[in-house]
């Protein structure tokens, strides 16, 4: 069985945020080919091209998980009606400097809760645009726009629901098979 490393962002700096509890129940409810990294962002500087001859430590980390990741996933809430400025600032960093763009080719899927009816619609078309222009091959389908309720996901990550737990296993089944796609596919990185 071929395994894949999959780094994870969650876009929220909040060491309680409820997509870091989504994060947890995706990887509970994960393929075993899938093996997860959280790549941390929230120590990150504010991006500037005047960084770019001499990246500081964390730029430089955030390169290297991106980098020894197979995949990447992206676990985000919506602030005003877009990403995280955190998770916007991440992805900065991670595409420079000009011509060392971390996701070229990395297969990605974006996925995110919010308490509220249409889950995070607005801030994941706003992440897949930024995604689009950085080259990174993202799964389309199945869309994954979670309301979250804190009687169906335990601060562990464990779904009480079936039909919840059942659709995020799909999801991630799919990712699975969006990341062999992608990587049977696509030639390496330059």
């Amino acid at each position: 069985m071929t395994t894949y490393k999959v780094g994870y962002i969650v876009g929220s700096l909040a060491t309680r945020s409820i997509n870091r509890t989504l994060a947890r129940a995706l990887i509970r409810l994960a393929p075993p080919e899938l093996q997860f990294n959280e790549i941390p962002i929230k120590d990150l500087p504010l991006y500037s091209y005047d960084y770019d001859s001499d990246f500081p430590a964390e730029g430089k980390a955030l390169k290297d998980a991106i980098a020894a990741a197979d995949a990447i996933l992206f676990v985000t809430p919506e602030y005003n009606r877009s990403i995280p400025g955190g998770l916007k600032n991440a992805i900065d960093w991670a595409s420079r400097p000009w011509g060392e763009n971390s996701f070229t080719h990395k297969p990605s899927a974006v996925i995110g809760a919010s308490p509220g009816a249409i889950g995070t619609a607005v801030a994941q078309q706003s992440l897949r645009g930024v995604l689009s222009y950085c080259n990174s091959p993202q799964m389309n389908a199945p869309e994954a726009y979670i309301r979250f309720k804190p009687e169906v996901f335990t601060p562990e990550g464990e779904v009480t629901d079936a039909h919840t737990q059942e659709f995020l296993r799909r999801f991630m089944k799919e990712y699975r098979d969006h990341i062999v796609r992608v990587l049977t596919v696509l030639p390496p990185r330059l």
